[in-house]
């Protein structure tokens, strides 16, 4: 006993020293293996020769002195690239150690606060926002990895989720967008999207299941998931409508997920567009069972065949409702089909969302007849030279009844891209009122059926500005609508009440400065008063 002091003390000066200089001459991996080494020392020598009363303030001794003092050094000179590179068996030693003298929080901290430079750095890198949702995808797997390797506590689980959610919502709605994005990219690619080894079948589904279950699990971070359902349903929509799905199992598959997150609510309006797409099936064969109807076709629309597929409005994406000339008897078809429908569902409307359309056509080029797979409008403007080689923009335009913008995007298409069944004079990529255009009659192409990709249906910078506008829209009117609900309920609330109420409520980020915008504005059109005793108290208005 009278030695155990003084040992301690020795041990405690020996310690002090020899971590003070050593932590300042080596990196961070093999300081941790010095102090896993002395700690094994010291406990091999209490088993050989010490008393085992001594064992326990030994350790702590040498603990005091090597790993305590140094906490904030070593997170600050080496563990961020500890995490960058991986280093599992490093940082699982790293752990062990900062257990020993309860600096977990220090550590967890750290660990979260590296998550967030690192997330941030990808998400605010607008450069790079192709590459956005891959990233933090690669991210969240090697997190997943190190936390369960090395961090086998719950905190560091919660640090994660909070670092995620935090920068993945750093750029408002884009990184929503840029996930809806890559989820149909997915969908559209399948196993070829997501580098999967399989060349289909069973093999390359489970590559694509796995690639979707990576991006639900940062969609979960997603604030704004109404800005994701809006970019989700207008991909889905041409995926569905151009038939561009790579398996309708995944998809579904995909909306079950999605489902499971977030409710039926969630996902009713994508499941009604699938709904849609078999009873278009329904009633195409209904048509083409039809004796009648198919006689009417053949008489008024020779040698055509059409296929349609009825949107029920509500559901799908809102499209401009463009009008466009079309041949007598193509337009005649369409009005037997309409006959048709309207004697199975009398009381409804047709309207013809022809931006939508698709048809293949019969060419005779010099080489030979190929098969083109245009758009409506690029149809139109291929018929309107059946009776000339060469027309002018001006006369293009009034024989198709195209919009100037879209008539531009359509023989842009035809004449300035990789298939140029069109010849534009001048030559150059833009389209201007001055030109002219002559059927390329020397085309070539290896293929018999040939698709000319149309401009319109590409996501643009214009198409993502208005989905966004549609966005805030919506967000408005659902602010209005939960606001005169609880004034409904309430009758009577103070400001502060209401705010904290409309927050919990809402499914999407708000700010307490738009939210007082709304509730003025209701102010304004009598649906709410303030209270002639104290201006931050509401009044429900029946």
């Amino acid at each position: 006993d009278s030695l155990m002091p003084l040992f301690l003390e020795r041990a405690r000066a020996f310690y002090a020293e020899e971590g003070n200089r050593i932590i300042l001459d080596v990196s961070l991996s093999e300081y941790l293996e010095y102090v896993e080494k002395r700690i094994s020392e010291e406990f091999n020598r209490c088993d050989a020769i010490l008393e085992p009363i001594t064992r326990i303030p030994l350790i702590q001794t040498v603990e005091a002195c090597v790993i305590e003092p140094h906490v904030a050094y070593m997170l600050e000179h080496g563990f961020e690239k500890l995490l960058d590179e991986d280093r599992i068996a490093d940082l699982k030693r790293m752990y062990d150690v900062f257990g020993r003298v309860k600096a977990h929080k220090a550590l967890c901290l750290a660990f979260k606060n590296h998550l967030k430079k690192a997330g941030s750095s990808i998400v605010e890198n607008d450069d790079k926002d192709g590459d956005m949702i891959k990233n933090i995808i690669s991210l969240k797997h090697r997190m997943d990895k190190i936390v369960s390797e090395c961090f086998d506590n719950i905190i560091y689980q919660d640090a994660m989720k909070d670092a995620f959610g935090y920068f993945v919502n750093l750029r408002s709605n884009r990184p929503a967008e840029l996930l809806a994005k890559h989820m149909d990219s997915i969908l559209r690619g399948g196993g070829k999207s997501v580098g999967s080894g399989s060349k289909g079948g069973r093999g390359a589904e489970d590559d694509v299941e796995a690639a979707l279950d990576s991006s639900m699990a940062i969609f979960r971070f997603i604030q704004g998931k109404d800005a994701f359902e809006a970019f989700y349903k207008k991909d889905l929509a041409k995926r569905l409508l151009f038939n561009r799905s790579f398996s309708i199992d995944m998809e579904k598959s995909a909306i079950s997920k999605l489902k499971a997150e977030c409710g039926a609510h969630f996902t009713s309006k994508l499941e009604g567009m699938f709904t849609d797409v078999e009873l278009s099936k329904d009633m195409m064969a209904s048509f083409k069972t039809s004796s009648d109807s198919m006689e009417e076709l053949t008489n008024v629309c020779p040698g055509t065949d059409i296929s349609v597929q009825v949107l029920t409005s509500g559901l799908w994406p809102t499209y401009p409702m463009l009008e466009c000339n079309f041949p007598e008897n193509l337009a005649n078809g369409l009005e037997v089909f309409k006959k048709h429908y309207l004697s199975k569902y009398s009381g409804r409307k047709l309207l013809w969302l022809h931006s939508l359309g698709t048809c293949i056509m019969k060419v005779r080029f010099s080489s030979g007849v190929k098969e083109l797979s245009v758009s409506f409008f690029q149809a139109a403007v291929l018929m309107a030279f059946e009776d000339s080689d060469s027309l002018t923009y001006s006369e293009i335009l009034i024989a198709t009844g195209l919009e100037d913008d879209e008539l531009k995007r359509t023989l842009q298409s035809l004449a300035c891209g990789r298939e140029r069944v069109l010849l534009k004079d001048p030559k150059g990529k833009d389209v201007n009122d001055s030109d002219t255009f002559k059927f390329n009659s020397k085309y070539t192409s290896k293929l018999y059926r040939v698709r000319i990709n149309a401009i319109q249906m590409k996501e643009s910078v214009d198409e993502s500005r208005k989905t966004n506008e549609m966005v805030l829209q919506d967000r408005q009117h659902q602010i209005d609508a939960a606001i005169v609900r609880i004034m409904k309920t309430r009758k009577t609330l103070g400001h502060k009440l209401l705010i904290n109420e409309l927050i919990s409520q809402l499914r999407f980020p708000v700010h307490p400065p738009d939210l007082k915008r709304r509730v003025e504005s209701l102010i304004d059109r009598e649906y709410l008063e303030r209270d002639s005793s104290d201006p931050q108290i509401y009044n429900y208005l029946a």
